[in-house]
Formats: structure tokens, sequence, C-alpha cells
């Protein structure tokens, strides 16, 4: 991991003293750009490292967010009412191509990074990331303390695909910073975009994107892939194999 790291930020420093000249400068590398799981995958840590040049030489303290997305999914959240003595689903809202993984890791709290209008615009923090939902015929991005808002906000974080890491990134020169991105056992396939965004004085003075994939890999892929591949033949094998192991099950555990 040393070895890595020093490597790697070897290479983002070179990347930026051959950048052409522009009022903000930065560079952002992914320690690996794909996530294998494999059935004995339990979740995997990745290192996110960037350089960030001084502004017309102003070297003054900056602040870095880094902002990991999912693929976007639908998701549907619940409100129960309680109808003669049980409580029943009563009503929903539907989140549209919400994220299915979203980590926000910062130097320090957002709050104190920049204004409510900025974090609300730059999408910074679990509070201010745009959350579409359905509302009837219509999708709309609701208050922060929309109740259904707040529940799936709730849930997400609860089963570890949504958290929020104030001390998520560390400085390891002044303008130089690294943050680890936990990726749980769980995590979706697809596409994970990396938004990096530097502030200084409350304003953002430089963005950057990356990205990196969750992809199955070995037998399980396979197995994806023949599914997706073969539907039909994919079907007859799992019955047949369901048959087989009811089979098997009656001859072993029958009574005589």
């Amino acid at each position: 991991m040393k070895t890595w790291s020093g490597a790697a930020l070897l290479v983002l420093l070179s990347a930026l003293a051959v950048m052409p000249a522009r009022a903000d400068r930065l560079v952002v590398s992914v320690s690996q750009p794909q996530v294998r799981i494999t059935s004995s995958f339990t979740g995997a840590e990745l290192v996110v490292f960037g350089v960030a040049e001084a502004r017309n030489g102003d070297d003054g303290a900056i602040d870095v967010v880094v902002t990991v997305r999912g693929p976007g999914e639908s998701f549907t959240t619940w409100r129960k009412s309680r109808v003669l003595g049980l409580w029943v689903n009563s009503d929903s809202r539907t989140f549209v191509e919400a994220p299915a993984f979203l980590a926000v890791l910062s130097s320090r709290p957002t709050t104190q990074i920049a204004s409510p209008e900025t974090l609300r615009v730059e999408q910074i923090g679990l509070n201010y990331n745009i959350l579409v939902q359905r509302v009837g015929p219509d999708f709309a991005d609701v208050v922060p303390s929309d109740p259904f808002r707040t529940a799936f906000l709730r849930i997400q974080t609860a089963q570890g695909v949504y958290r929020e890491d104030p001390q998520g990134v560390a400085f390891l020169a002044p303008r130089v910073f690294r943050a680890e991105v936990g990726i749980p056992g769980t995590a979706p396939l697809g596409r994970y975009t990396v938004a990096v965004k530097v502030f200084q004085n409350g304003a953002v003075s430089a963005t950057e994107l990356s990205s990196f994939d969750v992809n199955k890999t070995g037998f399980e892929q396979k197995i994806a892939e023949f599914s997706q591949r073969d539907g039909w033949l994919y079907g007859l094998a799992v019955a047949l194999g369901s048959l087989v192991v009811g089979f098997v099950g009656n001859l072993l555990f029958r009574r005589d």
C-alpha cells in the first residue's frame, strides 16, 4: 500500500506539471478501476488521491469533498397507517434514478465549508443531493424535511449504502489529499462516479470527475451472462436442478 501510494502521488504531481495553465488545477486518481465481486466478497476499500494546485499563487487553506455515486435505480418508500388496529401500507413515493450507493467524504463538516445555497447547487451532502420523486403524474425534488425523503435516507444509511463522513478526507500535504471509500459486500453492480470538489473561502475552486466499475467475476459472472444470453435455457436448468434436489432429498429423508 505504501509503495502504491508513493507511485500514485508521483503520477499526480507529474500530471500537474504538464497540464496547461488555467485558474484552477486538480488531478484525481482512484486506486483501482474495477472492483470484482466473487462468492466470497465481503467488501472492498478504494482510495481516492488528489492534488490541487494553488490558484494564481494563492496557497491558502482549502476544503475537499469527495462524492461517490453508484448506478441509478428506482426505490419505493412506503408509509404505514393504522387501520382497524393493524398497521398497513397506506401511501408511497417512488424515487426515480436515485443512486444505489452514495458516499460523501469531506475534510470537515460540509455545513462549515460552504453556505446551504452553495451546498444545494453543488449537491454536497446527503441532505442536499437531488432525489427525484414521482409525485402522482409529476416528478420533483422536495425539501430535505420531506418525510418520505427522510425515511429513504434513513433506510439506505441503515443498509450501509449511504453514508456521510465529515472526516473522510485527510491531507497528506497542504494540497495533497486522500479519501478511503468503503464498498460494502451488498454493493450494486455498475459504474460508480467520483466527483471531487475543492472549496476555498466557501466557493468551489476546482472540480474533477473519475469513475470505477463494480462487476462480478468467475463462476457468478458466467451464470449471470448465461441467464441474460439464454434465458429459457437458464430457466430450464434451474427447474431441472430443483427437481433433482427434491428427488435426492426425498431419497435421503423418506421414511420406510
